[in-house]
């Protein structure tokens, strides 16, 4: 009689086998978590912004200004009580990410270590001790922070890391990874300079549902965001990335035919200074690029190769100056006599100084019938929608921060509006780095006057 083990360990290597082999993806190519029709979840996103925007609309006419047209901001930002329900956060999700429910349901974690001493054996209260507990966590910080981590920070499944409230910069030794698992939700971070351990600040590894919302992400060695090994059901939203060369990636290889099912929505995101090239670069998969702006890239906007499909709607491209980089696509390494059956549509974008998009695919309008039933006209509000893309930090001197009693502090005014972003194209973290965080110039300036003024009073 064989061994129950051995037994075992048969059949998982023969799953393996056929799940992944060429052959057996040609015939049941479907990830867990894959949306059986992705042309009603690009109408879906188009339908909830211009909801957004005509409540914002009519809402200015009676001089109420909370609304901005972001579907995302709006969800929580207009609740004069969203510090005591963070977990509301989790239900205002939009596009192929939108059913990543990250901690919701679990216990809040509060982060009030921010050294990292031991990545093996973590001390409760920092934050590698609350990312890799099994139970979902809604994590947050008892104080604005840097943490310096030693080696990449591997999560598991149902977490949420809430940097609301503070001003959080992680950077250090390889940054996140989420690998082979579901449901996590990173908001409102700072992450940047991560070079140590890895290549990529964020990278999503064989795992579905997560949702990549208002953080902050430059320099790094190669990817600020990669997504490969049949990820799927991610929405990247409002986001702001700078300074860096190869931005996000999309999909393993050309060859890996799982990554037909990926499914990823990229919204609302400020691609700024000094970025090169793939915002985002595919493979395989279906992409929705809405509602986001480009200033500048070097070399092009969105690239790929493997017969990816991608959704271009209301997007504003701004073209270098230099006339041999106007294009916005670019089809790498590959003829055109391939890659002019791939399906790359562009439907209601702004094309600015020269700027223009190279569409192919046959059929096209039976294609996207149902993604374009509703004209992206908010491309005309991307000012309004992206104003606020990366990390937003409070005004007032309480701005949602958790308290160390386990409750969380008005904010002082009528709604989240307190919260603003402070990674505009002006400052990029080009400022100086001084005990951890980036000052820019208006810090800088407030920051003498205080002194000035102190110095006067003594």
């Amino acid at each position: 009689m064989l061994d129950t083990t051995y037994i075992l360990f048969f059949f998982f290597f023969f799953f393996l086998i056929t799940s992944f082999s060429p052959l057996m993806a040609a015939y049941n190519l479907t990830l867990p978590g894959q949306h059986p029709n992705p042309e009603a979840v690009a109408l879906q996103v188009h339908s909830i912004v211009n909801a957004s925007l005509s409540r914002m609309l009519s809402r200015r006419k009676l001089l109420s200004t909370c609304e901005t047209g972001n579907p995302i901001d709006d969800c929580w930002r207009c609740d004069s009580n969203w510090q005591l329900n963070r977990q509301r956060l989790a239900d205002c999700g939009i596009g192929f990410g939108q059913y990543a429910v990250g901690g919701k349901g679990g216990r809040y974690y509060v982060v009030t270590d921010s050294s990292d001493p031991d990545p093996v054996n973590p001390p409760p209260g920092t934050l590698r001790y609350g990312v890799i507990q099994t139970e979902p966590l809604w994590i947050v910080f008892a104080a604005s922070m840097v943490i310096q981590l030693s080696e990449e920070l591997i999560f598991n499944s149902y977490k949420t890391l809430d940097g609301r409230g503070a001003n959080v910069h992680i950077t250090g030794g390889g940054c996140i990874t989420l690998q082979y698992i579901s449901n996590v939700i990173i908001h409102n971070i700072h992450i940047h300079h991560c070079y140590q351990s890895g290549e990529t600040k964020i990278s999503i590894f064989g795992s579905r549902d997560i949702w990549i919302d208002h953080c902050s992400l430059s320099h790094c060695k190669d990817g600020l965001i990669d997504a490969v090994m049949g990820s799927t059901g991610i929405t990247i939203s409002n986001n702001h990335f700078s300074h860096h060369n190869e931005v996000m990636l999309l999909g393993h290889s050309d060859d890996y035919l799982p990554d037909s099912g990926m499914q990823v929505t990229i919204a609302f995101n400020h691609f700024g200074k000094k970025l090169i090239q793939r915002m985002p670069r595919c493979r395989r998969g279906y992409i929705h690029v809405v509602n986001n702006d480009f200033t500048r890239w070097e070399m092009y906007a969105i690239g790929g190769s493997g017969n990816p499909t991608i959704n271009s709607q209301g997007n504003r491209y701004i073209a270098p100056f230099d006339r041999n980089a106007k294009e916005v696509t670019k089809r790498v390494d590959t003829s055109e006599e391939k890659w002019r059956n791939w399906n790359w549509r562009s439907e209601g974008d702004v094309m600015a100084n020269g700027a223009y998009f190279v569409a192919s695919g046959e059929e096209l309008e039976v294609k996207y019938e149902k993604a374009y039933s509703v004209e992206p006209k908010s491309a005309n509000f991307l000012d309004q929608i992206t104003m606020n893309a990366g990390v937003l930090v409070g005004r007032g001197r309480s701005s949602g921060k958790w308290t160390a009693a386990g409750n969380v502090t008005a904010g002082g005014d009528d709604d989240g509006n307190y919260l603003m972003a402070i990674s505009g194209d002006p400052d990029d973290y080009d400022g100086d780095y001084a005990g951890g965080y980036m000052l820019c110039p208006n810090s800088i300036l407030l920051y003498y006057l205080l002194a000035m003024l102190t110095f006067m009073l003594l």
